[in-house]
């Protein structure tokens, strides 16, 4: 079924309860005599209320109006902010390298207005050390401490420990930011005199050298993600292979 309001011959009823084009109201007129005056004015006659008894309809320029209501939503859906719980996964014996590197990825997302879920993740032996994940979470949460809170306490969940930073931005914020930092960087290239189609190329090569950016940090996160999956299959190997020769001292 069509969600559109009738108007003009489309409306079906013996009478209405008329509103001018100003709001005015008019007052219950037969739909003939609510036709006629929207001939004279130039414009549609829009049922606005079909449940009510009489319908109400109103005098108005409905393409007019689908335009507004149209720009209207747009800029709803471009305000609209959808909360995003990003994932950052850590080892309790990290290298100090990928520490700085996974907490600039966690700073990049606070900074964005956007949750993120900590993960330690302990293999082997290290699940016998809870309290090396829990250090680790303490100095990262110390560490972002201008750009986020502990929305979630660390806390042990099998072979995991689990923690959630919430930005202190709200997502709205970070995003009215953003686009008052790209409109005052066009203004800033527009000040410079360059021609349109320069200013065109510059904006490319901007947010092509942004991807470009935000591709290598995670191809950087995802690379030392596997070189520490790999570390971590090799101690595994390792510390099973000292199980029976420990069976057999026991023995």
């Amino acid at each position: 079924m069509s969600t559109e309001p009738r108007i003009n011959d489309r409306i079906r009823v013996p009478e209405v309860r008329l509103v001018g084009p100003s709001g005015e109201q008019v007052g219950i007129v037969p739909l003939a005599k609510a036709l006629e005056l929207a001939q004279e004015y130039d414009l549609d006659l829009v049922e606005v209320a079909a449940t009510a008894r009489p319908p109400v309809c109103k005098l108005m320029d409905y393409g007019k109006f689908k335009y507004e209501s149209a720009m209207k939503a747009r800029e709803a859906r471009k305000n609209q902010a959808h909360t995003v719980i990003k994932e950052m996964k850590l080892r309790p014996k990290i290298d100090p390298h990928d520490y700085d590197t996974k907490k600039g990825h966690v700073v990049r997302f606070l900074k964005q207005g956007d949750k993120v879920k900590i993960t330690i993740m302990f293999r082997g032996r290290e699940q016998s050390r809870p309290e090396l994940g829990f250090r680790l979470l303490q100095r990262l949460a110390n560490d972002v401490q201008d750009l986020g809170f502990v929305e979630s306490s660390a806390k042990q969940d099998g072979r995991n420990m689990i923690m959630v930073l919430g930005p202190h931005k709200k997502k709205t914020e970070a995003m009215a930011e953003a686009r008052a930092l790209a409109d005052a960087r066009k203004a800033e290239r527009q000040g410079r005199n360059i021609g349109s189609d320069d200013a065109d190329d510059l904006e490319l090569d901007d947010d092509a050298a942004l991807e470009a950016e935000n591709a290598a940090a995670e191809a950087e996160a995802e690379e030392a993600e596997g070189e520490e999956d790999e570390a971590e299959d090799g101690e595994d190997i390792a510390a099973d292979a000292e199980k029976p020769a420990e069976v057999a001292q026991d023995a």
